[in-house]
């Protein structure tokens, strides 16, 4: 079996998509490192016929076009598209993105072995690496998708162990997912991530960021501004992962701070504000607490995670 496969959700999007796979096709050793580049349409109302006829002219690279059954959001989507991949090591992207570096499958297979030199003292098997993300057009770098909180004191660090990932351009070891099960599906859009890091950090795995990834991410600098509805559902579900996981206390600040910021962005929209607050005051009554571990809070305290909000 060859050691990589790449998971790809993809919505909407089609011109990016086919951009995405020529992007692949052309990475350094990749037919012989790949055991299949896996691409999920999740239900699109837009025609595929284009990235279905480049997968149909392919024979030398293992492509999988496959159909969502609905449009079934960010976590269950690639839940969905995993059960498809089968190499020890998944490389999962956003459809909106290429690899900038030709040798980027190489260099994914050497940081899981690599160890940050500000870390040594971490002696944790990383299960997962975060890439870096520059924008697209201006190769600047990503703020928020750097995976620290501290990004002044973090960003300009080739490799370091954290606390979670980015979503869109991560890879994970297959074995784990085996483990500790797939994405919360009850998220449909947001802070799945957050609920996947914080299960594999319990069994004893590390988070790494490493730089020798680079993803061009086709967002703009200025940023998304995400639907009131779409930040709701970030705000409801980092407010789950703070009760399943962490202490109380972090419940309550996460889900103050996250009101706060929901009326800021949104401009004070006062229907979803509430509708909000519904949820998240629900958590406690439906949702079973998995508090993590402390050795698990040690960690977390190592690599300086932020737990407030």
């Amino acid at each position: 079996m060859k050691p990589l496969s790449f998971i790809i959700i993809t919505y909407n999007r089609p011109d990016d998509a086919l951009e995405l796979l020529q992007n692949i096709a052309g990475l350094d050793e990749a037919a012989s490192l790949l055991e299949e580049i896996i691409l999920v349409n999740n239900r699109s109302t837009v025609s595929y016929e284009k990235v279905q006829a480049y997968v149909k002219e392919q024979s030398t690279l293992p492509f999988k076009y496959i159909e969502a059954p609905e449009n079934l959001g960010v976590a269950r989507g690639r839940n969905f598209a995993l059960q498809f991949a089968t190499a020890p090591l998944l490389i999962l992207l956003d459809d909106d993105a290429v690899l900038q570096n030709k040798d980027a499958l190489r260099q994914t297979i050497q940081a899981f072995e690599h160890i940050p030199e500000s870390s040594t003292d971490i002696k944790r098997e990383t299960a997962i690496v975060s890439f870096k993300v520059l924008y697209y057009d201006t190769l600047a770098m990503q703020q928020n998708a750097l995976p620290h909180k501290k990004y002044k004191k973090y960003k300009d660090r080739h490799s370091f162990y954290t606390y979670y990932y980015a979503g869109g351009a991560h890879a994970v070891r297959r074995n784990v997912l085996d483990q500790i099960g797939y994405y919360p599906e009850d998220f449909f859009y947001g802070m799945e991530e957050y609920d996947m890091a914080y299960r594999i950090l319990d069994q004893g795995y590390a988070i790494q960021y490493n730089d020798s990834i680079v993803m061009l991410h086709k967002e703009s600098p200025l940023g998304r501004k995400p639907a009131s509805e779409k930040l709701k559902m970030m705000w409801v579900n980092k407010s789950k992962v703070a009760w399943r996981y962490l202490s109380k206390k972090y419940f309550y600040t996460t889900a103050l701070f996250w009101s706060l910021q929901f009326l800021k962005v949104t401009g004070f929209n006062l229907k979803h504000y509430f509708r909000g607050w519904k949820a998240v005051l629900a958590i406690p009554g439906k949702e079973k607490r998995k508090k993590i571990s402390a050795t698990t809070m040690a960690y977390l305290k190592k690599v300086e995670a932020r737990l407030h909000y």
